[in-house]
């Protein structure tokens, strides 16, 4: 059964306007930063940052009367072998997490679904 869904849209114009290693610092958990790090394209760490941002916001709003102490890095959005984003948290154990992604030279989107364990 679906608890919530939640989607966010990013501009990369506002992500790029914004100091990237700091911006890193601040929304990716451990296991992002070193994949974050592998990347040696601008572009494409950009996309990378602004799709981390918008799912991680898109969760936020499945979570929207949680507890309000979760912050980004308190959240995993990792790709399996196929390329396909997965996400990996405590506050999620309890769901089945569906996550997608999608960017264009513009912007980056994020979809996510919380379905209930049953």
């Amino acid at each position: 059964m679906i608890h919530s869904i939640g989607c966010d849209l990013v501009s990369m114009e506002r992500i790029k306007s914004l100091d990237l290693d700091r911006f890193s610092k601040k929304i990716l958990s451990d296991s992002e930063c070193k994949e974050y790090a592998l990347i040696n394209h601008d572009d494409r760490k950009l996309s990378y940052l602004a799709g981390r941002f918008a799912a991680k916001e898109a969760l936020f709003k499945c979570f929207k009367t949680g507890d309000k102490t979760a912050n980004y890095k308190d959240f995993s959005i990792l790709n399996d072998s196929n390329g396909a984003p997965y996400v990996v948290s405590k506050y999620t154990s309890d769901y089945i997490v569906h996550v997608t992604l999608s960017h264009t030279d513009t912007d980056a989107i994020a979809f996510v679904v919380l379905e209930v364990k049953v």
